[in-house]
């Protein structure tokens, strides 16, 4: 099977309609067979009282692209993906402009996935590091 990016990035977008990830304006921009990109803009919508990228923020945009990567390696007919743990080290401050979180896998299982996601500026600096594990569930018939 042909990786096929414009169709992956697609996928994403679509299943991002009508959530926190379409709140924050969280859009995926690239995508590769081992890895997924998010972005979302900086400014007063995702900001603390400082002024600064709110931490939240932050962890949101690490599980939203972690969990839409998971999303691609599941049959999404019969499974489903749900976040179990993050963790998040911030690292830098940033005020305004683009953050990019980029997914990579560490572990695949059957039912467990491992990401490791930088969210990164748009000069590459590190802004935060993030850990996401997902566990890969049946759907439930109804």
């Amino acid at each position: 099977m042909t990786f096929d990016r414009e169709k992956v990035l697609e996928i994403c977008n679509s299943i991002s309609r009508n959530t926190l990830m379409e709140t924050l304006q969280i859009v995926f921009v690239d995508a590769g067979v081992d890895f997924l990109v998010g972005r979302m803009e900086v400014n007063s919508r995702v900001h603390q009282p400082m002024g600064l990228l709110h931490g939240g923020a932050s962890v949101a945009l690490a599980e939203s692209v972690g969990s839409a990567a998971s999303h691609l390696f599941v049959d999404s007919k019969t499974q489903e993906v749900r976040g179990i743990e993050i963790s998040a080290n911030h690292l830098k401050s940033i005020r305004e402009g683009f953050v990019y979180g980029t997914a990579r896998m560490i572990h695949k299982g059957r039912t467990i996935h491992l990401w490791e996601i930088k969210i990164t500026d748009e000069e590459g600096n590190l802004i935060s590091l993030c850990k996401l594990s997902n566990i890969v569930l049946d759907k439930k018939i109804k």
